[in-house]
């Protein structure tokens, strides 16, 4: 019995397991490469003697050279839980806990080479510093113009995509950061090129619907929410809600356009109740009233993105937190780049390059330029713990995505209370909005309590809200190679 590696593939002599794929070129059967510690489990249960295995596959260990600090007590406890349930599983606590020191003590507790996946160049860089100074060894990094390959490599998903097919043997587990991605922005077809056995999954918010996660990473093994460790492991904060209105040019605008999108959309909706956004876009892409429809949508969120009170809103708590450190978050890359020049802050967005960001987060972080501003950049895994103050100008409904931005000024540093300023655009959409991103600070226990007693009829779910308005879909990431 031949087991080998083969561009992201394992090449058997023998269909040993099923759905195997014929390939006549090499006269073998092959197998997705995650499936190895399946075959040899067949292997084993079959009698086949280890002496008649010809095994190539066998991911190195890593060399001793571990300097790690101190783990808090959840950390550990987390690591014990992912171990005891046979090196699988996702650990999900909230930002600014230390998921990234929680994965490098699995990986010294593992001892094997190990494939880190970030979504994003700045966690590719952030991941690679974090592991050079736990680890006296060099760190491997693909993505962002790096192509070395180490016993500890950090890649970005999309180099992944290329490089899985050629190093997917060398690794005995993968880590993958926000791993509510996977089956999405992390394909899950790259997961399945990787030969690991053992998988550790990290994330704030875990979805609720995760069938691709488990699959591929195992279930959620340890979980504590925002509520469970502030004043322990996340500084305490304060969360406002800053009224606006729309002058009344601004709120004309708002009202047309949004009421020729609820028009359509209600009418697709009476036609195909259960259908989904993206179903409604396709539909709506076919004809001239849908794209007409679709752009009225676009253009009232234009509005709600950053009218004249938001602009002064900001304006007034900037120079409330003068010379504190700053987060300032959007609903888009233009938006971002408004309030830069408009403020003349630092924007940090997917066009900003390696040395730049680098320069960007030094100067933040010494008080040279204490604002930064971005619509998704700053959102996953940034670790600025010098910022004391969060402003939301505006965003999607996303639950998983304001627990990040919040997250974002929890990370406690002695004496520190964080605020946070969520701006909230009066008689729209945003105030649904708005409420509905909030239960992601709850417990998913609270939060399914609370929507199981939020019944259609209740009039709190329609307050505040124009008839037939729906409410935004959350919008898909950028892309950052």
């Amino acid at each position: 019995m031949r087991i080998r590696f083969d561009r992201g593939t394992l090449v058997l002599d023998q269909q040993i397991v099923d759905g195997a794929a014929w390939d006549p070129e090499l006269a073998a059967w092959r197998v997705p490469a995650a499936r190895l510690s399946e075959i040899r489990a067949r292997i084993s249960d079959a009698g086949v003697r280890e002496a008649d295995v010809s095994d190539t596959v066998q991911p190195a260990s890593l060399a001793d050279g571990w300097q790690l600090p101190e783990l808090r007590w959840y950390q550990k406890a987390a690591i014990t839980a992912w171990r005891g349930a046979g090196d699988r599983g996702v650990i999900a606590l909230p930002t600014g806990t230390g998921k990234t020191l929680t994965a490098l003590g699995a990986i010294c507790a593992l001892g094997v080479a190990t494939l880190v996946l970030v979504p994003t160049r700045v966690l590719l860089d952030q991941w690679a510093r974090s592991i050079g100074e736990a680890w006296s060894f060099p760190v491997g990094r693909l993505g962002d113009g790096d192509h070395q390959v180490a016993p500890i490599t950090v890649s970005t998903y999309a180099s992944a995509i290329d490089w899985a097919p050629r190093i997917g043997d060398r690794f005995g587990l993968v880590v993958v950061d926000e791993a509510h991605h996977v089956g999405g922005w992390c394909p899950v077809e790259v997961l399945e090129m990787l030969v690991a056995p053992a998988r550790l999954g990290l994330t704030a918010t875990p979805p609720d619907d995760a069938l691709a996660v488990t699959r591929a990473l195992g279930p959620v093994v340890y979980e504590l929410g925002v509520a469970e460790l502030v004043g322990d492991a996340l500084a305490a904060y304060d969360l406002e809600t800053v009224p606006i209105w729309l002058d009344p040019l601004e709120r004309a605008v708002y009202r047309e356009a949004r009421g020729r999108f609820s028009t359509a959309y209600a009418k697709f909706q009476r036609y195909a109740p259960k259908s989904t956004w993206q179903q409604f876009v396709e539909h709506a892409m076919k004809s001239i009233e849908g794209r007409t429809a679709l752009a009225a949508w676009r253009a009232s969120r234009s509005v709600l993105a950053f009218p004249a009170a938001k602009r002064e809103a900001v304006r007034r708590l900037l120079a409330r937190h003068e010379g504190e450190r700053v987060l300032i978050f959007t609903a888009n890359n233009a938006t971002a780049y408004e309030i830069a020049l408009e403020f003349l802050v630092v924007p940090m967005t997917c066009d900003v390059g390696r040395a730049e960001r680098a320069e960007m987060l030094r100067r933040f972080r010494a008080g040279e330029a204490p604002v930064l501003v971005s619509s998704q950049v700053l959102d996953e895994g940034l670790d600025v713990p010098e910022a004391d103050v969060a402003i939301i100008v505006g965003g999607t409904a996303s639950a998983r995505r304001h627990v990040q931005r919040i997250g974002r000024v929890l990370r406690p540093r002695l004496g520190k209370r964080a605020r946070v300023y969520e701006l909230e655009t009066q008689a729209s959409v945003e105030v649904t909005t708005v409420e509905q991103r909030r239960r992601g600070l709850r417990g998913r226990r609270e939060r399914a309590i609370e929507v199981e007693l939020m019944a259609p009829s209740d009039p709190r779910a329609r307050e505040s809200l124009e008839p037939l308005e729906p409410l935004d879909p959350p919008l898909e990431l950028e892309v950052h190679s």
